[in-house]
């Protein structure tokens, strides 16, 4: 059944659900699903709901122009979309393809609902098998010499593909600090780490060398600050006193694929509100 998601974050206040609930109510809209929690410390209120579509009096661009009052009242940063939109998302990789092909087979199977502009890669490897899909492939190597002019090449591709959204699918270099001002909760990383633990390169190596009993992997959005944006998802698995490093870069490769998929659905779903360096995430 089609539905309508309405996000929302604003500082709390005594009677806001019902508030929120009965603007919908006075619109038409059978409420499907309602999440909401409150920060007590932080005296900020979130929100997800799911309208169904069909019983609203007013198309999307009405409902929206009808709710900006209230949420100006209520000081609220907000969004209101049909879950069966599709936003843009462009996919980055570097070498390694596992965390690639898995958002691949979930995109093409539709278990995840979004459309691929391109993919953009530092390395050709990967092309035959991303244009078999039928997907543009934008090989744009980077080096210390041309990472500046590089990335700058990258932004004018993400915003002349209208992307919503750039995932870094173990896309294996540092998007400056400027971009991730520029494009802020828009872009999402897979670490290959249990964050904030073993930040930064060659985590699995360290982890082996240190003995650990768990490893995981961390999807987050990626900020200013090296790998410190906020955590969306975040997977685990035991590791045994015989593993090998061998090992745990396998297993910890299964990590990546889950917490980064799983990530980016709530992202897709409007499960995601970011306040500060922590997120709210309504899982489903």
């Amino acid at each position: 059944m089609p539905s309508t998601l309405l996000k929302l974050s604003c500082p709390d206040r005594v009677g806001l659900l019902a508030k929120i609930a009965n603007f919908v109510a006075g619109h038409g809209g059978n409420l499907q699903e309602v999440h909401q929690f409150t920060d007590p410390a932080e005296g900020w209120f979130f929100a997800r709901l799911a309208i169904q579509t069909s019983t609203l009096q007013q198309n999307l661009e009405g409902l929206r122009a009808t709710f900006a009052p209230l949420a100006l009242e209520l000081g609220a940063d907000w969004s209101i979309r049909p879950i069966d939109s599709r936003p843009r998302v462009i996919l980055m990789v570097s070498k390694l393809g596992h965390c690639l092909t898995d958002l691949l087979w979930r995109w093409r199977s539709g278990e995840l609902t979004f459309d691929i502009p391109c993919v953009i890669s530092n390395h050709e490897s990967l092309r035959a098998f991303v244009e078999r899909e039928g997907i543009p492939f934008h090989y744009i190597p980077v080096s210390d010499e041309t990472k500046a002019a590089a990335f700058k090449k990258m932004d004018a591709i993400w915003a002349e593909s209208r992307a919503d959204l750039v995932v870094l699918a173990r896309y294996m270099q540092v998007v400056p600090q400027d971009l991730c001002i520029k494009w802020p909760n828009q872009i999402m990383n897979i670490h290959h780490s249990f964050l904030p633990s073993f930040v930064g390169a060659n985590p699995y190596q360290r982890a082996h060398q240190r003995g650990v009993k768990l490893i995981g992997a961390t999807c987050h959005y990626a900020t200013a600050c090296l790998d410190e944006g906020p955590i969306i998802e975040q997977e685990v698995t035991r590791v045994e006193h015989f593993h090998s490093e061998a090992d745990l870069l396998r297993l910890g490769r299964d990590c990546e694929r889950l917490a980064l998929a799983r990530g980016l659905r709530y992202h897709l779903t409007e499960r995601v509100l970011v306040r500060g360096n922590r997120t709210i995430v309504f899982r489903d």
